[in-house]
C-alpha cells in the first residue's frame, strides 16, 4: 500500500515527464507531415474570409470602442481554435491509442515514472503540437496585415495557455473512452464550440440567456484572449480567461493522473 500511494501521489521524478516527450518526438519526426493536416485547416477558413467573405461584412466594434474589419476579427479566434484542436487531437485518440492498444503507460508505469509524470509528459507533448500550429499561425497573421497592436507578441503565449487547457481536459476525458465511438461525444461537443464561441460572429448577435452559455464555453475564453491581445483590445476581463484556462488545464491533468493511476495500478 505504501508503494502504490507512493506511485499515486502526484510527486514527479526530477524530470521524468520529459522522457514521454522525447519518446513521441522520436516516433513522429519521421511522420511530420500530420502535422500540417491541423494547421491547414483554420489557415483554410481565414483565407477564404480575407478573399470572400470580409467584402460583404461590415467591420465590428470591440468592448474599447476599436473599429476593424471581419478578417481581422475572425483571425484570432481562428487562433485559439488551432491551438485547440492542436493540442485536443494528440491528448485524445493519441492517447487512447497508447493506452488502450499499444500498453505503452503500462511499461511506462513499470519504472519509477508515476502517473503525474505520464500526465505532465502527454500534455507537454501536446501543447508543443498545438504551440507549432498557434505559431504558424501567427506568423500568417503578421504576413496578411492582420495584427495591428504590440500586445500581438502576446497572443502566442495566450494560444499556448489554450492548448494546455484543452490538453489537460482531454486527455482527462479518455480516460473514460471504452472505444473509438466514444470520440463522437467529444466531437459533438467541439465543432458547435468551434462555430458558436465567438469565433466568427459578436457575443451581442446571441439571445440573452444564450450568451451566458457561449461565455461559459472554454473556446470562447480563448477566443476573447487571443481577440483581445491581437487587436490591443486589452482589459481586466483577460485575467478572467486566463484563471478559467489554467484552472481548467490543472484539474484537468491532476484527474488524467489519478485516472491513470486507478486504470493501470489495480
Amino acid at each position: 500500500m505504501a508503494t502504490l500511494a507512493a506511485r499515486v501521489l502526484p510527486v514527479p521524478v526530477h524530470g521524468a515527464g520529459w522522457r514521454l516527450v522525447e519518446r513521441n518526438f522520436l516516433v513522429y519526426k519521421r511522420a511530420w507531415i500530420v502535422f500540417l493536416t491541423g494547421f491547414l485547416e483554420p489557415v483554410l477558413y481565414l483565407f477564404s474570409i480575407g478573399i470572400g467573405v470580409a467584402d460583404l461584412v461590415d467591420t465590428f466594434e470591440l468592448p474599447d470602442g476599436t473599429r476593424v474589419g471581419y478578417t481581422e476579427f475572425v483571425a484570432p479566434a481562428l487562433l485559439a481554435a488551432a491551438a485547440m484542436q492542436g493540442a485536443l487531437f494528440d491528448a485524445t485518440y493519441n492517447i487512447f491509442f497508447r493506452m488502450k492498444y499499444a500498453k505503452l503507460y503500462d511499461a511506462v508505469l513499470a519504472t519509477p515514472l508515476r502517473p503525474w509524470d505520464v500526465a505532465t509528459g502527454e500534455v507537454t507533448w501536446a501543447l508543443l503540437r498545438g504551440t507549432a500550429y498557434s505559431a504558424m499561425f501567427v506568423i500568417v497573421m503578421v504576413a496578411m496585415g492582420l495584427t495591428s497592436s504590440w500586445w500581438t507578441v502576446l497572443a502566442l503565449p495566450a494560444a499556448i495557455l489554450i492548448g494546455y487547457a484543452f490538453a489537460g481536459a482531454g486527455m482527462a476525458l479518455t480516460t473514460w473512452m471504452k472505444s473509438w465511438q466514444d470520440f463522437e461525444y467529444i466531437q459533438l461537443v467541439v465543432v458547435p464550440m468551434f462555430l458558436f464561441s465567438g469565433t466568427f460572429y459578436p457575443l451581442d448577435t446571441y439571445p440573452t440567456g444564450l450568451q451566458w452559455i457561449v461565455q461559459a464555453t472554454p473556446l470562447y475564453q480563448g477566443v476573447v484572449l487571443c481577440r483581445g491581445f491581437a487587436t490591443g483590445s486589452v482589459g481586466w476581463e483577460l485575467l478572467i480567461a486566463v484563471g478559467y484556462l489554467v484552472a481548467m488545464g490543472t484539474l484537468g491533468m491532476y484527474v488524467a493522473s489519478r485516472r491513470l493511476a486507478k486504470l493501470l495500478l489495480h
